[in-house]
C-alpha cells in the first residue's frame, strides 16, 4: 500500500498532505472547520477565513464537519451543499449542487451537478456573487455524505 506523502507546517501543527491540504480530524461543529482554516498554508488561511465568514453570513447557523481532510457546509448536519479543498496552487471550492445555480460557477466537473470556483493567490473574489452563490446552494436538497 502507497503511503500518502505528508510534511509538517512550520509551528509543528496538523499534517499537510501532498498540494498542502491540511490533515484535519473528522469532526462537527465549527471547531474542526476553524482546525482546518488555521492549518491551511501561506495566505490560504486568510482567504479561509474569509470564506468561511462569508458563508456563515450567508446562511446564519450553518451546519459544519470536516470530512475527507475538507470543511463541508450544510443546513442540517449530513446534508451539505457546499466544501472546499486547498490544493498546492489554489483553493477548490465546490457547490454540490451548482449547476443549478444561476450564474453556474465556472468550472465544471466530472460529476453532473457539480461545479467549482477555483481561487488563486492572486485572485480578486466577487464577494456578493460568492454570497449569492451560498445563498442559492442552501436552499437546494443537500448532498447526503
Amino acid at each position: 500500500m502507497k503511503q500518502r506523502k505528508t510534511s509538517q507546517t512550520k509551528d509543528d501543527g496538523p499534517a499537510l498532505l501532498s498540494g498542502g491540504n491540511p490533515q484535519i480530524a473528522k469532526g462537527y461543529g465549527d471547531a474542526p472547520v476553524q482546525a482546518y482554516i488555521e492549518a491551511m498554508p501561506g495566505w490560504k488561511s486568510e482567504a479561509g477565513r474569509r470564506l468561511d465568514a462569508l458563508i456563515e453570513r450567508a446562511v446564519p447557523g450553518v451546519s459544519k464537519a470536516v470530512k475527507w481532510n475538507s470543511p463541508f457546509y450544510g443546513i442540517e448536519s449530513g446534508n451539505w451543499f457546499l466544501s472546499f479543498h486547498v490544493f498546492a496552487k489554489y483553493i477548490k471550492v465546490a457547490f454540490f449542487r451548482g449547476s443549478q445555480l444561476d450564474p453556474v460557477p465556472p468550472v465544471t466537473s466530472k460529476q453532473k451537478e457539480v461545479r467549482y470556483l477555483h481561487i488563486h493567490e492572486e485572485d480578486e473574489l466577487d464577494e456578493e456573487q460568492f454570497i449569492r452563490w451560498v445563498e442559492q446552494a442552501s436552499k437546494l436538497p443537500g448532498e447526503r455524505m
